[in-house]
């Protein structure tokens, strides 16, 4: 089950469960849109691989169980701004698209 995790890891912007400016990678990676765009790339600086846009878990419990008030989102903030070596990384990188690389 995806983590939902609050913050952008570059600039922390919030990115609230509802939130459409989150972003993930296959490992869960969050940034915001603008990061993503602007800054990464899209190239995740810890694995590489593309951003696609997270889903919205239901807050509304739809089917027995299952919604934000049963399966709440993450608290837990990871803060791992990007370094200037990302940017050279992700320029060769970004030539392949994501479903490539």
């Amino acid at each position: 089950m995806l983590e939902l995790r609050p913050t952008c890891e570059n600039c922390r912007k919030a990115l609230p469960p509802h939130s459409t400016e989150a972003m993930i990678c296959s490992y869960e990676c969050t940034y915001c849109r603008d990061c993503v765009e602007h800054i990464l790339l899209n190239v995740c600086p810890n694995c590489g691989g593309g951003f696609s846009p997270r889903p919205i878990r239901p807050q509304q419990e739809y089917v027995a169980g299952v919604s934000l008030q049963h399966q709440p989102a993450s608290t837990k903030e990871v803060f791992k701004p990007v370094t200037k070596a990302h940017h050279l990384f992700a320029i060769e990188i970004q030539k392949t698209q994501p479903e490539n690389r």
